[in-house]
């Protein structure tokens, strides 16, 4: 922030983090140190749902979901408790939620989207290359990807809750990167198989990391330049170590908010009602809150000394999405009918 040092900075935000957590956690009606122990009620004992993101509070994951616990607390009297967990403290990456899920680890969780599709690849939708790089474009590719989606959760026993767009994809980098030849060599740190096979056939060291797994190799000097957005950046304070943004604007990604289908059928209707509505505001507080988020990103950025190329240069742009076609068309082709489906109500709407 403006006039604090480093140290007061990083006490700032590991305070903003703790309040996250307790604003949750009492608003919720509980003691945060014993926030997955039912306490009963009139209407019988508080359900609790254990719900983790690998992603800090201050991100839009981390606010969606603090926005959800919120809500389902409020709209369901008290009697449904969402207890969340942050920036992995539940050991989880996003590529793991689906499996954790469906071992009853947890009963619902935060993902993105790139990782799991190693799940089903219909999730690489919205990391694609260049599809959506817009609020508009990637809400309306989110709406007509959701029945998909829900088929892909469903084959697990899962529940979609609600989306979460990301601000668009960036690189972050030790140096700067004037020209198309700086990509050459770069070891950068890749989001989903799809990027990391882009920024390979860019010219790139591309190696696909979880955002948490990713900070100790940029620390260590193994990794020079991430993915990522200026969201994702600002959460893990990235110009500590990256002071250079590139706003390529590679793609719009999602996260998804997901529940277990029996955690969710076990819930009485009125419950379940609750669960819905509150899901649904959460989604459309998400769609309403990046509107803003970007100018937010750059300008905090900024006044931490991160130099922004928007927009880069003509060559690296022209590059990537040169090297992004045959993912796009790779992707097409591994998902059959209903990516091509996707795709052409995407185009021509």
């Amino acid at each position: 922030m403006p006039g604090m040092t480093d140290e007061e900075d990083r006490r700032m935000t590991k305070r903003a983090r703790l309040a996250a957590i307790l604003t949750c956690a009492w608003g919720l009606g509980l003691n945060p140190a014993l926030a997955e122990a039912p306490a009963a009620s009139a209407d019988g004992p508080r359900i609790v749902w254990r719900m983790p993101t690998e992603y800090p509070a201050s991100t839009m994951p981390g606010e969606g979901l603090a926005t959800f616990a919120r809500l389902a607390a409020e709209r369901s009297g008290g009697r449904l408790a969402v207890a969340p967990s942050f920036d992995a403290e539940a050991g989880l990456r996003s590529g793991a939620m689906i499996g954790a899920v469906a071992a009853g680890t947890v009963e619902a969780a935060d993902a993105f989207t790139g990782p799991l599709a190693a799940v089903d690849p219909i999730f690489a939708l919205s990391s694609l290359p260049f599809l959506a790089t817009s609020i508009e474009d990637a809400k309306a590719l989110a709406a007509i990807a959701q029945p998909a989606y829900a088929r892909a959760l469903a084959a697990h026993g899962q529940r979609l809750l609600y989306v979460t767009p990301w601000a668009p994809s960036g690189i972050w980098s030790r140096q700067v990167l004037d020209e198309a030849a700086d990509l050459k060599g770069l070891k950068i740190r890749t989001y989903d198989a799809t990027s990391t096979t882009v920024l390979a056939a860019a010219g790139a060291q591309a190696v696909n990391l979880s955002q948490a797994d990713a900070i100790p190799q940029v620390k260590a000097g193994a990794v020079d330049a991430m993915l990522s957005s200026g969201d994702g950046g600002v959460g893990r304070r990235l110009w500590e170590q990256l002071p250079h943004f590139t706003a390529v604007q590679y793609a719009m990604p999602i996260s998804v908010a997901v529940v277990s289908r029996s955690a969710y059928e076990a819930l009485p209707e009125a419950l379940r009602q609750a669960v819905d509505a509150a899901a649904a505001e959460t989604e459309a507080r998400q769609w309403a809150a990046i509107r803003t988020r970007l100018d937010e990103n750059f300008s905090r950025m900024r006044q931490n000394g991160v130099v922004i190329a928007d927009p880069p240069a003509p060559s690296i742009t022209a590059l990537l999405a040169k090297a992004g076609e045959a993912a796009v068309a790779a992707w097409e082709t591994e998902t059959g009918p209903e990516g091509a489906r996707i795709l052409a109500a995407y185009r021509g709407r």
